[in-house]
This record gives structure tokens, C-alpha cells and sequence, in this order.
């Protein structure tokens, strides 16, 4: 099985949006691959609690392939292009790793 995970920060504003109405967007978007894409095996995303001192990105995507062909799938996936397209307007950084488990 493979792990992807994504993190971002996003920008203070952004497509006529404060950060926390993009952040509320976002993950409704990223939420929605898990119906869109059959190759996701699990997805979650985690945006970081506004009282978090800790925190060095506004949030997360946790997703599971079961190999690395599935999660090229979900790569070119048109969907997911969607996706990619409406975060390089609304994200500052990334940051990503893959790995088995």
C-alpha cells in the first residue's frame, strides 16, 4: 500500500476569498476525489485548528493507493488536475512525501 501526503498553506487571500473561506473550499474539493477518483482507497483532510501554536502549514491531505500505478492514476485524473489548478491560485507552499507501508 502507498501513502501520498500533501500539505499546504494558503494565502491570506486569494480568488476573492479570505484564507479560512478558501480553506473551507478546499477541503470540500479534496473531499469530494474520494468519490470522483475509484483509485483512492482512504482520504482524509485536516485543516489545523485556529488555537494551534504548533502548526507550520493550514492543512493536509492523508490519501492510500494501493500502488504506485493507482496514485498516478489519481495524478492525471481530471479531477484532480481541477484541483491542482485551483490550488496553484490559493497556496503560498507544499509539501508532499510518498512512501509504503
Amino acid at each position: 500500500m502507498l501513502h501520498h501526503v500533501v500539505m499546504w498553506t494558503l494565502k491570506d487571500f486569494a480568488e476573492g476569498n479570505s484564507k479560512s473561506e478558501n480553506l473551507k473550499i478546499t477541503k470540500e474539493k479534496l473531499e469530494d476525489l474520494k468519490l470522483q477518483i475509484p483509485e483512492i482507497k482512504e482520504l482524509e483532510v485536516g485543516v489545523k485548528m485556529e488555537a494551534s501554536e504548533f502548526a507550520n502549514y493550514d492543512l493536509i491531505l492523508d490519501t492510500y493507493f494501493d500502488n504506485y500505478e493507482d496514485l498516478k492514476k489519481y495524478q492525471n485524473h481530471p479531477e484532480h488536475k481541477k484541483i491542482v489548478e485551483w490550488l496553484s491560485k490559493v497556496r503560498d507552499l507544499k509539501a508532499s512525501v510518498d512512501y509504503e507501508i
